[in-house]
């Protein structure tokens, strides 16, 4: 692991929450993307060298939708960021380890993984690397 990349944290209103997070970081949002695969916009923030990801379904079906309405909003994921996403998955898998869902594209320009929460203390952590 090289770093913590992102914490993701789903929202019900994202224009609410990015006045929130603007005002806390004294920073605005530096980009939103929607990711198509996952059915979900994306706000990014600067801090401190590493980012804050607000999440906002944009579907009823998709995994941000289901966890609002499980659990509400809130820390959704904590992502590190790795240089070698299929190598770092075969050293955790080999550890008994569960991969949710990945290798797959993500948000801001990642390929991503993540593992099951009840493999690493109740968070569902997000593995990342560039492209």
């Amino acid at each position: 692991m090289k770093k913590l990349e992102h914490i993701g944290i789903a929202v019900e209103d994202l224009e609410a929450a990015e006045k929130i997070f603007g005002e806390v970081l004294g920073t605005p949002s530096y980009k939103r993307e929607e990711v198509l695969g996952e059915a979900v916009l994306t706000s990014f923030f600067e801090a401190g060298g590493s980012k804050v990801e607000l999440l906002v379904p944009t579907s009823p079906d998709s995994a941000i939708a289901k966890h609002l309405e499980q659990r509400g909003a809130g820390l959704h994921h904590v992502a590190f960021h790795v240089d070698d996403l299929e190598a770092e998955l075969e050293r955790l898998t080999a550890k008994g380890y569960r991969v949710v869902t990945g290798p797959k594209p993500g948000a801001d320009g990642k390929r991503i993984a993540f593992l099951h929460p009840s493999d690493t203390a109740k968070v569902l952590i997000e593995l990342c690397t560039n492209g």
